[in-house]
């Protein structure tokens, strides 16, 4: 018995939709973490946040629709 595949088989935790918009969120919490003028902390932070939601998109980018 040969059965067909459909889409929907694939698992659900990788469907690019959800994964890109968390990403694009994480993106924006970078910048806005670097134009804020109250915590250095944060300041200090932004670029490491907004790189790891820079390659977090480009990743999910190649998740199945």
């Amino acid at each position: 018995m040969n059965r067909v595949k459909s889409q929907d088989s694939k698992p659900r935790l990788f469907r690019r939709g959800p994964w890109e918009m968390a990403a694009t969120i994480i993106i924006a919490a970078g910048v806005v973490m670097m134009m804020q003028p109250f915590a250095l902390a944060l300041y200090t932070w932004s670029f490491i946040v907004t790189l790891v939601g820079t390659v977090m998109f480009i990743v999910v980018s190649h998740f199945p629709e």
